[in-house]
């Protein structure tokens, strides 16, 4: 939420695991992401995981990583795995896509 260079900017990939699907988990990632200022994206997976970008702030995208540990107060979060370095989205807004 503060200004940083573009050296202190971080994209990653996630897969989270556990209740994660049923719950509003994609549209309270969505809302905690708008808030952090992060672009992005989150989208269910057929195997019943929640997939997710996040870019933005190092601070910040550490912080979304935090708040996706625990989820919205239905979820139960089993873990949450980063799964690689990504480039960034083009676009600079946080969206929810179709399932995969």
């Amino acid at each position: 939420m503060s200004s940083s260079s573009t050296s202190d900017r971080r994209t990653v990939r996630v897969r989270i695991e556990g209740r994660v699907q049923g719950v509003g988990f994609r549209y309270w990632t969505e809302r905690v992401a708008t808030e952090l200022g992060l672009a992005g994206w989150v989208r269910n997976r057929r195997d019943g995981g929640v997939e997710a970008v996040f870019s933005g702030a190092a601070d910040d995208v550490d912080e979304m990583l935090e708040r996706c540990r625990d989820g919205p107060p239905s979820a139960r979060v089993d873990f949450v795995k980063v799964l690689d370095e990504a480039d960034p989205p083009a676009a600079g807004s946080f969206e929810v896509r179709p399932t995969v």
